[in-house]
């Protein structure tokens, strides 16, 4: 790079660039703030993130009205950046070439997919161009110069008039060299991209422009959800009912009554969306938790953890944690017919002081029952499971059984308590099977929010005494385990009740109980 180029943020003024986010207004809260990059700017508190997306793109469409457009003898504010946007670092490690900007000085619009922040910045056209996801706003025309080989320029490099952006990363051209055209400095016709929305492509000269830009923006919306590793169905309904809207206004200016139905299904969609996610959720529409994608994702399921909870409380044959655990995990892999699979791995990983001693007490007293002998069970591999039969949980001749859950529901409950045994800081802390016991009991025992008890009361020792057969002594050891392992945070032990919260990371594990104005209170 030569001395002058390096120089050209200093003889430029830099091209402008703000930004404006959204983000959580606050744990336990559906509010959310807008905030901008401008020191002018207030921030912004809204209820909802639907009603804060509205608003952060009507803000920065204000800046755009705002400003005269893009100045002439801007500074590339990307080129500032070393063109981060579009240029990794990955790429410039392998070798890539320095961008060299070029073209007019343009104003482009850029957002990230997931809606939390938009962006307008003054770059060159090149950059504009090779931006994911830019739009250009504003483009301001290169000046008209002498032709490159006329008389005046045919004996040196041309040079820009004074005051014209020169958007180079190079020193201009050694006599006697061929001059390379400057790029165009906009797009032909033919060149501008289709949006595509629902298999129908957008038209470019749909009018007005902003349902235009409004239906393309769906499109790119909606196919980089479906590239999303986790639901999101509240972003989901959002997306719909902007959906509904948009085809609304696109029918009533074509006269498409295709259309019309497009957006009636999109109405359709958006309130199944909805529903569904207060259902994962298990909050209603003024609820303060945050959403949560669960494990187990319906009230009858948390239900029915807390059902097995209790009957393994109340009939196991063996006291003792390391019995009570083993037990628990049996009874989820037999629970709908009486029998059920289970390989050596099943056992071992429970972290139990003497599995086998404790599989041929249960044998002894006919609580379970294998086909051959205990050792055989522990050698047993996945391609050749054990078929192990709880007697006592098999249907009754009326069909009727201990549990009401049916074939489909039991492997995500043994699921669901495989999950959390098996969790990697749990197993990384050596935790006991007390630990886990305690686990997976306040996995049942939060409200929305992961807060232990109803209404954030805490749990009652006694409560846990009886689903976790240790001395109360015992209990702080336990919940300092689950504290050190990431778990439960904010943890305080009283004479009567464990209060705290479960940890961000295990939410999706959670079963929370019912809401105590609906349901009267639960422990």
């Amino acid at each position: 790079m030569t001395e002058a180029t390096a120089s050209e943020p200093d003889e430029r003024v830099l091209g402008r660039r703000w930004t404006v986010r959204l983000d959580p207004a606050g744990r336990g809260s559906t509010a959310v703030r807008v905030s901008c990059s401008r020191p002018a700017c207030a921030e912004q508190r809204l209820p909802s993130a639907a009603v804060g997306r509205a608003a952060a793109v009507e803000h920065l469409k204000s800046h755009l009205r705002a400003v005269a457009g893009p100045r002439t003898g801007a500074y590339c504010a990307c080129r500032a950046e070393n063109c981060h946007t579009h240029i990794s670092a990955a790429d410039r490690q392998q070798g890539v070439q320095p961008w060299r900007c070029g073209g007019a000085v343009v104003l482009a619009v850029l957002s990230d997919r997931q809606g939390r922040w938009w962006q307008a910045m003054e770059c060159c056209a090149r950059c504009a161009a090779a931006t994911p996801g830019a739009k250009v706003v504003t483009t301001t025309p290169l000046p008209c110069g002498p032709e490159a080989g006329s008389p005046a320029t045919a004996d040196r490099p041309p040079t820009a008039p004074a005051g014209a952006p020169r958007f180079s990363d190079t020193s201009p051209p050694a006599a006697g060299r061929r001059n390379v055209p400057a790029p165009r400095s906009s797009p032909s016709p033919r060149a501008r991209p289709h949006g595509k929305i629902a298999q129908r492509v957008v038209p470019h000269d749909l009018r007005p422009a902003v349902l235009r830009d409004e239906l393309v923006e769906l499109g790119d919306l909606f196919r980089a959800y479906q590239k999303r590793t986790e639901p999101d169905l509240a972003l989901l309904a959002d997306l719909h009912e902007r959906k509904a809207r948009a085809f609304t206004t696109w029918a009533e200016a074509t006269g498409d009554p295709a259309l019309q139905q497009e957006a009636r299904r999109a109405e359709q969609a958006a309130a199944t969306a909805r529903s569904q996610h207060l259902q994962r959720t298990g909050l209603g529409a003024d609820a303060d938790g945050p959403a949560v994608s669960r494990l187990l994702n319906a009230p009858a399921q948390w239900e029915h953890v807390r059902s097995v909870l209790a009957h393994v409380a109340d009939h196991s044959p063996l006291p003792g944690p390391d019995a009570r655990l083993l037990v628990l995990m049996l009874t989820l892999r037999t629970a709908h017919t009486g029998t059920g699979n289970v390989v050596g791995q099943d056992i071992t990983a429970l972290g139990l002081t003497d599995p086998q001693d404790l599989l041929e007490k249960l044998t002894d007293c006919g609580w379970l029952v294998v086909p051959g002998t205990v050792e055989d069970l522990l050698a047993s591999r996945p391609e050749s499971p054990t078929a192990v039969t709880v007697p006592s949980l098999a249907p009754r001749e009326d069909g009727s059984g201990p549990f009401t859950f049916g074939r489909k529901t039991r492997p995500r409950l043994s699921g669901w308590a495989q999950r959390i045994v098996s969790d990697k800081k749990l197993r990384k802390a050596r935790a006991t099977a007390g630990t886990h016991l305690l686990a997976l009991t306040l996995a049942t025992r939060t409200n929305g929010s992961g807060r232990l008890g109803p209404d954030d009361r805490g749990v009652a020792l006694s409560s846990l005494t009886a689903a976790i057969p240790v001395d109360p002594g015992e209990l702080p050891r336990l919940v300092d385990q689950l504290t050190a392992a990431g778990w439960l945070t904010e943890a305080a032990l009283t004479d009567s009740h464990l209060t705290g919260r479960l940890t961000e990371r295990v939410l999706p594990l959670t079963c929370p109980l019912p809401q105590p104005d609906r349901a009267g209170q639960a422990g």
